[in-house]
């Protein structure tokens, strides 16, 4: 048959041609479940003969709230055989963000997932005007769920023998170039944004990385949110390749899914390869004895590890051979033991961990983009020259990708860029030049092989008083190699120098302090012991000596809490906020530069 060209054409493809392997896995009472394309594609028809009987119209928005879970599929296709556009939302962002969303996407179907959710809907509910229907994934007494818009559904075509055919003839009708779904951007630099992709841009992503996961594999997990375009991106490439999906419980539940179900490939944020790194490194220093020496040096290895193997001299193939055997095939164990493929996205990788991660044999790729890029523009692949080092890869083939030549701004033109922001037509003119050239903020270049290294965001460099540049994502990715450092944010914009403020990893620095004999009550007694600021300076020096005189931190300050969404100094993605973190700290910035 011939290749998908619409999203929801993955269930004809996928019954086609993988009808008895599980497309989906959800852990339900304690218990893995297995869910089957035939029930994938009567769902969905469900939803969709539902939405017809609502009267939902091509273009209309369909908000969903929830977690990954294979109710999430089947609404996604569901809205998208009517030609309406789903609007996913994530779960953990304020009442005030919903209320912004809705009420600017004009939503008046929302599915949430949990009881929670739907009360924290109902909260704001009399500020939604547009919002005639709310309903949950998870039954709930006396509110409307999707076990009753299947049953609108059944009841539609029982009373309409020929909705089959209106569907069909609905789906037929939607074209490769019509908007599939909205995503709203995370404001970073301000409100949200509603992105509106099509069909084509999704694909053409698919497209471009369906050949780099093994011919052979057959399992992936999912945890990261699949309202981020990053992760739904990958739902689809796993409903492409005719891979079973497995729904992780929770983040924190990543590890142990992963031993119970043992799947080859996963998609990741960097923080996320940073704590597994950094829970490897802490398991390493409560060993001891000869134990400890080989785990030290079996790590040391991995971090001089090239990623053409050609390379590699003779010596140091035999000294990895041995480290696999005594150490990381322990390391993948604890993943699984099938797992060979992590994809990480949304943030850059540090290059020692791309080293690292792939020579304990969990390659790791990379790939660049931006929600309004459907997201990818740049990505590594499996071929022999298919990563570098830094790089985030290639430029995808179908589409046109340029540095400017005054800002070294990063643009690409093609079917990957959104159709523009919805009801925004000065920001989506701001974003998207009149010759079609998507303006992504971020700075990089091409070396002569083609690889697109991304060196920072336009947005947030900064000029000293001395009148030189700084880009602080350089200085934060390379500081934050250390383990003692979770988050950090430099600033200095018209100061005479750079500094910074520092989050720690508290569980790193916690061991740290017990093995030399730091006693301190709390967090807040922890970060001002002269012991530990003394350490930190040593770990501020040691990469400043990597820095130009400028980039160099001249001071830092430690805080006491953990940057996470909760407090909005992170995004869903966690990216940072910079305004919140400079806001939240500001005497503490401004004591650093007096």
């Amino acid at each position: 048959m011939s290749e998908p060209t619409r999203l929801f054409d993955l269930l004809e493809w996928r019954k086609n041609l993988q009808p008895e392997r599980p497309v989906f896995k959800y852990k339900e009472n304690g218990e893995w479940k297995d869910h089957y394309i035939d029930e994938y594609i009567e769902k969905a028809n469900l939803i969709s003969y539902a939405l017809m009987h609502l009267n939902v119209k091509k273009g209309e928005n369909i908000g969903l709230i929830s977690a990954g879970r294979p109710e999430w599929n089947y609404i996604d296709f569901g809205v998208q055989q009517t030609g309406a556009v789903l609007l996913p939302i994530y779960p953990t962002i304020s009442e005030e963000d919903y209320q912004y969303i809705l009420n600017d996407a004009q939503v008046r179907l929302l599915v949430v997932e949990t009881p929670a959710l739907y009360n924290k809907i109902s909260n704001i509910r009399h500020s939604l005007p547009c919002l005639e229907n709310l309903c949950t994934i998870t039954p709930m007494e006396g509110v409307k769920s999707l076990d009753d818009i299947y049953e609108i559904g059944r009841r539609y075509v029982a009373e309409n023998p020929q909705a089959p055919q209106q569907l069909q003839a609905i789906k037929d009708a939607l074209t490769i170039d019509d908007v599939c779904t909205m995503i709203y951007t995370s404001g970073t630099t301000g409100v949200p944004k509603g992105a509106m992709l099509t069909h084509r841009g999704l694909i053409m992503n698919v497209q471009e990385i369906k050949e780099s996961p093994g011919k052979t594999w057959t399992k992936a997990l999912s945890w990261l949110p699949m309202c981020h375009i990053y992760e739904r991106m990958m739902g689809y490439l796993y409903q492409w390749l005719c891979f079973t999906i497995a729904y992780a419980e929770s983040i924190a539940k990543v590890g142990d899914n992963c031993k119970e179900i043992s799947p080859n490939m996963m998609a990741c944020v960097p923080r996320f390869i940073e704590k597994v790194y950094d829970k490897i490194y802490r398991k390493g220093e409560k060993m001891s004895g000869m134990r400890k020496k080989i785990f030290d040096w079996a790590i040391d290895l991995a971090f001089d590890y090239d990623l053409d193997e050609s390379k590699l001299c003779l010596w140091y193939k035999m000294q990895k051979a041995i480290a696999d055997k005594l150490v990381y095939k322990e390391i993948r164990e604890s993943m699984g033991g099938e797992l060979y493929m992590l994809v990480s996205g949304g943030a850059t990788i540090q290059p020692r961990l791309t080293r690292f991660f792939s020579c304990v044999g969990l390659d790791l790729y990379e790939g660049y983009g931006l929600t309004e890029c459907s997201p990818l523009i740049a990505v590594t692949n499996s071929n022999k020259k298919g990563r570098k080092i830094g790089s985030v890869g290639f430029a995808m083939r179908k589409i046109e990708v340029r540095i400017a030549s005054d800002t070294n701004e990063i643009q690409c033109r093609g079917g990957n860029v959104m159709k523009g922001y919805y009801n925004q037509p000065e920001l989506t003119a701001e974003a998207i030049d009149s010759d079609g050239w998507f303006h992504t903020g971020d700075t990089g270049y091409f070396d002569p092989d083609g690889y697109l290294f991304i060196t920072g965001r336009t947005k947030s460099m900064f000029k000293t008083s001395m009148g030189k540049y700084i880009n602080p994502e350089v200085i934060e990715e390379k500081m934050k190699q250390s383990p003692f450092i979770l988050d950090m944010m430099v600033v200095g914009a018209d100061q005479k120098f750079a500094a910074a403020v520092i989050a720690p990893d508290f569980d790193m620095l916690k061991d740290w302090c017990r093995r030399h004999g730091v006693n301190a009550a709390d967090k807040e007694e922890m970060i001002s012991d002269k012991t530990v600021i003394a350490r930190y300076q040593k770990v501020v020096d040691k990469y400043n000596a990597e820095l130009g005189v400028t980039e160099q931190v001249k001071r830092f300050v430690l805080v006491a809490d953990t940057w996470s969404e909760a407090n909005k100094f992170l995004t869903p993605t966690q990216k940072l906020i910079r305004r919140n973190v400079t806001a939240a700290y500001k005497d503490k910035i401004d004591a650093l530069f007096k």
